[in-house]
């Protein structure tokens, strides 16, 4: 055999080969269905023999055509195979779980299911609103309609409208972003997401339960992406706990924030632009009038959010129409309760601007002009409303950039946050909060920050505080810029508005600050790398990201949990008092964490730092946020 025909096949079967693996890691990658790794098989099984046997021989232009159909082939098969559409299990990790008894709630009746270890009943997908399509799209959400027989909730119900990526971006962030991919063949399904996502899930300790303390978290994304499925925040720690935990879905983007004039003339109370913040305070009022029915107080409600989630508890802290329905917050990661937000929130005039600028976008009336949007008849209005009332949601979905914001709409919020504030008005009475070090890190991650061009950068922000700002973070190579950089917006983003927050109510009730800094395998201390430590859901034994952590991890979890779990029975993450000893959980005895504002100390000053290490510290950006004071009055 000549040497030239060994050389040729051996590059055909290597570049049969590396093509090979190139189209299954994208079967991976995308989640395709069993059969689509059979069928993609058996075509380079065929293509081989083919190839070997009646193409080898021929020109240069039939053998690459072979080669292009053989790729044009994988794709279609990549096409054709996906995962069909499919709602998430409540129970994944078991096939058919066991049901739980019939709970009634005001609607009619339900049956739930536990989890594996049958310690935990989960009730998913219950209503807590009317689906808002049709002529309920940019309505307040409507009590839900009831049902005849058991509704069986053990599926997540469809995640909220919101703007989606590839399967196979979504498992590259995994793989680059979380380090915990997983491969396993029961995730071989497409998520759905619709406009009728207006539902709650519950946690709640297997068996009788009653009057056991009630969590009601408010997942984050922007306020245009998120779904209330994740593990980091799964219920199921809290519930083994003793507590009963709820998070729901609620309208996000240009469903939950789109604001026009229109909207609020035929609103009978005249609101518009907080739609997904109406739809949190109708599942919080939900929950005060059934989660009795699942062994909760209706009366000892604490309200949790992260990220947006924990912006929109800050504005539902400030809402006139949510006194009453909870008592105690836990936030972590943003708050709009500052002068000036600088994200999720803008005033009524930029949201009415932002609309119109949605409106023409979309081929419906003209954009805002300085500003401002167009005056328009009342009829014309009427039209337009009507016209937008008509598109496909998959066509709205796109305008979530620019329609993401809370506003001061006169229902939910007749001032800023800020405002109420700063007039003693707010529903919380006790606050745990704080942010983590490197918030801003996956924000500024491709950022191209120089010694040279830091200063450009920050004055959009700083102004002319900049120089200053500086000062507190000396700068002399690129590096040093880009860790100044990450530090300072993380500051103004996010933890400058927890300083501001409890600076506003520590005299007046009590508050708890933290600083999240422990370094991990996975997120360490960016943004939302605190939630599996507080929730207590980091994973162990053979579970997906288990490798991850370490067993330094898991004790500050056990911490930070116990902290929270603390907070939520008594408001006082110490419990009853300081250094308690928490036999429910280890037996062991806390590091005590000061109250903030106490003996003589100012926020900023006292914040609990939560990392290889839970001891107290003065916050380290301290300066910055005086200068921030300064800078907004």
């Amino acid at each position: 055999m000549k040497k030239s025909s060994v050389a040729g096949k051996l590059i055909f079967y290597v570049a049969l080969i590396l093509t090979g693996l190139v189209f299954f890691a994208v079967l991976e990658l995308n989640k395709n269905i069993p059969a689509g790794w059979s069928i993609m098989l058996l075509l380079f099984v065929v293509f081989a023999v083919l190839y070997r046997r009646k193409l080898s021989g021929r020109g240069k232009l039939i053998r690459t055509i072979s080669w292009l159909c053989l790729f044009a082939s994988g794709a279609v098969v990549v096409l054709l195979t996906q995962g069909p559409y499919r709602l998430v299990p409540a129970v994944p990790e078991v096939d058919e779980p066991k049901q739980t008894g019939i709970v009634h709630v005001a609607q009619g009746d339900i049956r739930g299911v536990l989890t594996g270890d049958e310690t935990v009943e989960m009730y998913t997908g219950i209503p807590y609103a009317k689906p808002p399509v049709g002529d309920l799209r940019w309505k307040e959400p409507q009590d839900p309609e009831p049902w005849e027989g058991v509704k069986v909730c053990d599926h997540f119900a469809p995640m909220s409208m919101q703007p989606s990526n590839s399967r196979i971006y979504d498992s590259l962030a995994q793989i680059i972003g979380y380090h915990d991919y997983e491969m396993t063949l029961r995730d071989d399904y497409r998520t759905i997401m619709s406009e009728d996502s207006l539902y709650i899930n519950i946690w709640k300790p297997a068996g009788d339960v009653r009057k056991a303390p009630v969590l009601v978290y408010v997942h984050g994304g922007s306020l245009k992406t998120g779904q209330p499925w994740y593990d980091d925040y799964s219920g199921r720690t809290f519930a083994k706990d003793g507590v009963v935990v709820v998070n729901m879905a609620y309208r996000l983007g240009v469903f939950g924030y789109y604001a026009d004039e229109a909207l609020a003339e035929e609103s009978s109370t005249g609101t518009t632009g907080n739609y997904g913040l109406l739809d949190q305070i109708k599942a919080l009022e939900w929950v005060r009038d059934n989660i009795e029915a699942f062994g909760g107080n209706p009366e000892d409600v604490t309200l949790a959010g992260e990220s947006a989630g924990s912006a929109s508890v800050s504005a539902l802290c400030a809402s006139p129409m949510a006194k009453g329905l909870f008592t105690k917050v836990i936030a972590e990661s943003s708050s709009v309760s500052t002068k000036e937000p600088p994200h999720s929130f803008r005033l009524m005039e930029q949201a009415l601007a932002d609309g119109a600028d949605t409106r023409a976008a979309l081929g419906i009336g003209e954009a805002a002009a300085d500003g401002k949007a167009p005056d328009r008849s009342g009829e014309q209005r009427r039209q337009e409303l009507a016209g937008m009332r008509e598109l496909p949601a998959e066509k709205l979905v796109g305008m979530a950039e620019i329609n993401h914001h809370i506003t001061v709409d006169g229902r939910a919020l007749a001032k800023t946050p800020w405002e109420y504030y700063r007039d003693g008005q707010f529903n919380e009475t006790a606050l745990f909060n704080g942010y983590n070090r490197d918030e801003a890190a996956p924000f500024v991650l491709f950022d191209r920050i120089t010694e040279k061009n830091l200063s450009s950068v920050l004055e959009p922000i700083l102004g002319d505080y900049t120089g200053r700002a500086l000062e507190l973070y000396p700068v002399h190579s690129d590096r040093e810029a880009t860790e100044a950089y990450e530090k300072i917006f993380s500051v103004f983003y996010f933890g400058y508005s927890h300083y501001t927050w409890t600076r506003q109510t520590a005299e007046k009730i009590p508050v708890y600050e933290y600083w999240f800094t422990k370094e991990n395998g996975r997120l360490g201390a960016w943004h939302s790398g605190e939630e599996v430590y507080l929730y207590g859901n980091i994973p162990v034994g053979k579970q997906a990201g288990a490798s991850l952590y370490t067993d330094e991890d898991l004790e500050t979890s056990e911490v930070f949990h116990s902290y929270a779990l603390n907070f939520i029975r008594t408001g006082d993450p110490n419990g009853e008092s300081s250094g308690s000893i928490l036999p429910d959980r280890r037996g062991k005895a806390l590091p005590v964490w000061k109250r903030s504002g106490t003996e003589g100390n100012v926020p900023g000053e006292n914040v609990q730092e939560i990392g290889g290490e839970i001891r107290e510290v003065q916050d380290e950006n301290l300066e910055l946020f005086r200068i921030l004071d300064e800078l907004y009055g």
